[in-house]
C-alpha cells in the first residue's frame, strides 16, 4: 500500500476490476456528460485515471472544485464500455463511493492549461514553475535527468572513481568567467566566491594521494544565457585521474557515455570508441568550427586561388572559403533567407552559385567565376549549390554556412544519431582581443605541449608562442561542446614559465594559486581530468533547443529567478552585519 492510497493513477488494469480502491491526485479535467453523470480526470505523478461521477450529489460537490485542486477518491474498479487505448489506465474506471478535497485550487483560471503549458509564454511558465512541472511532459524531462544523473553516477564508481564533494565557499580565481562573489560577515571587506568549477580542489585530491575523483559538481558563473548555457549556475560530471593521460581520459569518457546515450536518447544509436579525433586548426580549417555537427556530411575548402586576380571586390585579396552542397534543391528565395540568418550568426556576408541541370554555373556571383578553373575545385555535378565566404570571418561563416545549409538540405544530415568527436591540441596563448597582448587561450592549468623546453624556446625568441600546443580536449556531440578537459601542469617550475609568458611571475602564481602551488612543490603526480557538462548532455538526450527546459528551476535570460523574486534586495541590517553599502539600485523603469 502506499501513502494514502492503494495504487497510483497508472496502475490499474482490468485484473483490478471489482476491487476496492482509493486514489490520490489533481482534478486535471470534469466532463459534464447530462443528468448527474460527469467524466473526472485524476491526475498524479504516474499518470491518469478516468472517475465517473453517477450520482446528483457527489457531481454537486466536485462542481465546487476549481481544477487542479488536490482530491482523494475511494470506489470500485470497472471495466469501461469505451476504451481509450492512448491511455495506460485506459480499459478501467473508477466509480466513486466518497470524494474528499485535499488541497483547494483557489483560483477560477490558471495561468496556462497544464497539458499545453510549453506553449505559453516563457515569463508565464517560469514565474509559476510549479504548475508548469504538473505537465506530464515537463516533468519528463526532469525525471530523465534523475536517471542520467544515476547511471553516470553507476558508471564511474563500477570504474573505481571516488565521489568527494568540494567546497562551495571558496576563493576567487581567475578562471576565464565572473565570479558570484559572498561577502564574509567575519572578515569586512573581504569575499568568498562560489566556484565557477572545482578545479584547483580536484587537482588538489590528485596531489593527496587520491587517484580517481568525480562528482555531480554545482558550478557558478555570472555569464549571459544562451541556448545551451543557463545564467548563474550548472552541473558537470567533474572528473579527475592522477598518474594519467589524455589516452586514459578517453578511455573513460568513451567507455561511459555511449551506453548512456543509447539508453536515454532520443535517438538510439551514439558513436562507437574510439570516437574521431579532430586537431582544434584541422576543425577550423574542415568545418569552420571547433565544435562540428558530424552528423553534416558537409565540409569547407580553401578556395582563395580560384579567385586570384578576381574583379569582384569582396573576394578580391582576400581568404575565401566555400561549402559544396550537391543534389540541392533549394530555390534562390530560400538560398537568400538561409545566408541572411547566416550573416546574422555569424557577421559576415555569404556568397553562392549554383549549377543547373546540365552542370552550367548559374545565379548568385556566377559571373565572377572561371567555370573551368572551378572545375578543379569542385565536382558541379548537375544541382549543386556553393555558398561561399571571404575575408577575417570567412572560416566563422562557412562554419555557419554549414550547420543551416545542412540542416536545411536533405540528404546531407543524418539527424537521428549521437555523433561524438575529440577535439585536440588547442593552442596554449591567443592575442587577446581587448589586451592586444598574448593571453592563455583556454585552461592555465593545462600542460603544454613540448613542456618546459618550448616554453624557454618561446622565451628565447626561437619560436612563436602562439604556435605552441596545449594538451587540452574537448568532448562534442551534435555540434555541442560537452566538455574541455586537459592534462594537467602538474609541475610548479614549468607553471610559473607558463605564466611568466603572459606577464605574471613566480610571486603572482603563488599569490593567485598558494594552494596548488604550494602542494605541488611536494611531489605531484602527472593527472588529467574532464567535466563534461550534465545540463547539456541532458538536453541533448532529450531532444530540447534550450537547456532551460530540463532544469527544474530555471532562472531567466536575464539571470532573475522570477518565480522566487531573486535577485532581490535586502534590509539594511542585513547591509551592516556585512559592512556593506549599495551606492546604485537597478532602474525599475
Amino acid at each position: 500500500m502506499m501513502q494514502s492510497r492503494t495504487h497510483n493513477c497508472n496502475q490499474l488494469r482490468m485484473e483490478n476490476v471489482g476491487e476496492k480502491v482509493k486514489l490520490v491526485g489533481w482534478m486535471e479535467n470534469l466532463r459534464e456528460v447530462g443528468g448527474s453523470l460527469a467524466f473526472l480526470v485524476l491526475r498524479d505523478f504516474y499518470g491518469t485515471t478516468q472517475i465517473v461521477i453517477e450520482t446528483p450529489d457527489l457531481l454537486a460537490q466536485v462542481k465546487g472544485y476549481n481544477k487542479e485542486s488536490t482530491i482523494s477518491v475511494s470506489g470500485t474498479v470497472r471495466e469501461r464500455a469505451s476504451k481509450n487505448p492512448k491511455q495506460a489506465t485506459g480499459d478501467i474506471e473508477v466509480v466513486p463511493e466518497t470524494i474528499e478535497l485535499l488541497g483547494r485550487c483557489r483560483y477560477n483560471e490558471l495561468p496556462f492549461e497544464i497539458n499545453r503549458s510549453r506553449e505559453a509564454d516563457e515569463s508565464a511558465r517560469l514565474k509559476y514553475r510549479y504548475l508548469d512541472l504538473r505537465n506530464p511532459a515537463v516533468k519528463a524531462n526532469i525525471i530523465l535527468r534523475c536517471n542520467v544523473i544515476a547511471a553516470l553516477r553507476s558508471a564511474m564508481l563500477a570504474h573505481d572513481f571516488l565521489e568527494i564533494t568540494t567546497p562551495i565557499l571558496t576563493a576567487s580565481s581567475p578562471e576565464g568567467a565572473r565570479d558570484y562573489l559572498v561577502p564574509a560577515r567575519k572578515h569586512p571587506g573581504k569575499f568568498y566566491a562560489l566556484p565557477q568549477a572545482p578545479q584547483q580542489f580536484k587537482q588538489l585530491l590528485m596531489t593527496s594521494g587520491f587517484d580517481r575523483y568525480f562528482q555531480i559538481a554545482p558550478c557558478f558563473r555570472d555569464e549571459d544565457a544562451r541556448g545551451d548555457r543557463s545564467p548563474g549556475e550548472f552541473y558537470q560530471l567533474d572528473m579527475e585521474m592522477a598518474f594519467a593521460t589524455q589516452e586514459d581520459v578517453f578511455a573513460i569518457c568513451e567507455d561511459v557515455l555511449p551506453p548512456i546515450f543509447a539508453k536515454y536518447g532520443t535517438y538510439n544509436i551514439a558513436s562507437k570508441p574510439p570516437f574521431r579525433r579532430i586537431a582544434y586548426l584541422d576543425a577550423l580549417e574542415t568545418y569552420g568550427s571547433d565544435k562540428p555537427d558530424l552528423r553534416i556530411d558537409l565540409t569547407a575548402k580553401d578556395v582563395t586561388a580560384l579567385f586570384d586576380g578576381t574583379e569582384f571586390e569582396p573576394f578580391a585579396g582576400k581568404t575565401v572559403k566555400a561549402v559544396e552542397i550537391t543534389n540541392c534543391t533549394l530555390t534562390r528565395k530560400q538560398v537568400e533567407k538561409l545566408l541572411g540568418d547566416c550573416e546574422v550568426q555569424s557577421g559576415a556576408k555569404g556568397y553562392w552559385f549554383k549549377t543547373d541541370e546540365t552542370g552550367a554555373i548559374a545565379g548568385g556571383v556566377a559571373k565572377f567565376v572561371d567555370a573551368e578553373k572551378a572545375k578543379g575545385f569542385f565536382s558541379l555535378a548537375p544541382n549543386t549549390l556553393v555558398v561561399l565566404a571571404a575575408g577575417e570571418l570567412a572560416t566563422k561563416m562557412s562554419g555557419v554556412e554549414i550547420k543551416t545549409f545542412g540542416r536545411a538540405c536533405e540528404g546531407h544530415m543524418d539527424k537521428e544519431r549521437y555523433e561524438f568527436c575529440w577535439i585536440t591540441d588547442f593552442p596554449m596563448y591567443e592575442i587577446g582581443d581587448e589586451s592586444g597582448e598574448l593571453e592563455f587561450c583556454h585552461n592555465p592549468f593545462s600542460m603544454p605541449k613540448g613542456g618546459l623546453d618550448v616554453l624557454l624556446r618561446a622565451e628565447r625568441g626561437e619560436i612563436d608562442p602562439l604556435t605552441i600546443m596545449a594538451d587540452q580536449y574537448d568532448l562534442v556531440c551534435n555540434g555541442v561542446e560537452l566538455s574541455s578537459g586537459a592534462v594537467r601542469n602538474h609541475d610548479p617550475e614549468i607553471m610559473v614559465k607558463a605564466f611568466e609568458l603572459v606577464r605574471l611571475g613566480e610571486d603572482d602564481v603563488k599569490a593567485k594559486f598558494p594552494a596548488m602551488y604550494n602542494a605541488f612543490c611536494y611531489g605531484a603526480p602527472p593527472h588529467a581530468g574532464i567535466a563534461p557538462g550534465v545540463d547539456r548532455m541532458v538536453m541533448l538526450l532529450a531532444g530540447e533547443d534550450s537547456i532551460r527546459e530540463i532544469i527544474p528551476f530555471p532562472m531567466n535570460k536575464n539571470a532573475q529567478d522570477v518565480m522566487m523574486g531573486a535577485p532581490s534586495e535586502v534590509t539594511q541590517k542585513q547591509l551592516d552585519e556585512l559592512h556593506i553599502a549599495v551606492t546604485a539600485k537597478e532602474d525599475e523603469t
